[in-house]
């Protein structure tokens, strides 16, 4: 028998979310989402400059292709 240990069914998820209203409340729990939300988006904007200055500093590699091409004068 294999045994994966992160793995939930649908009465494991319906089990932590009760525990999880149960601990903090249904007037909190909205509060605590838009803070997990705001850590998220905060994580993805930091991985996109590293990811930026990564491009910029490795001559090797080119630039990504913008929609816009230079015009000649």
């Amino acid at each position: 028998m294999l045994f994966y240990p992160l793995v939930f069914g649908p009465w494991e998820i319906v089990l932590i979310v009760l525990v999880f209203v149960l601990i903090f409340g249904g007037k909190k729990i909205p509060e605590l989402m838009k803070g997990v939300g705001k850590g998220v988006k905060s994580f993805k904007e930091g991985m996109n400059e590293i990811e930026d200055q990564v491009n910029q500093s490795d001559p090797a590699k080119p630039a990504p292709k913008s929609d816009e091409t230079p015009k000649s004068e």
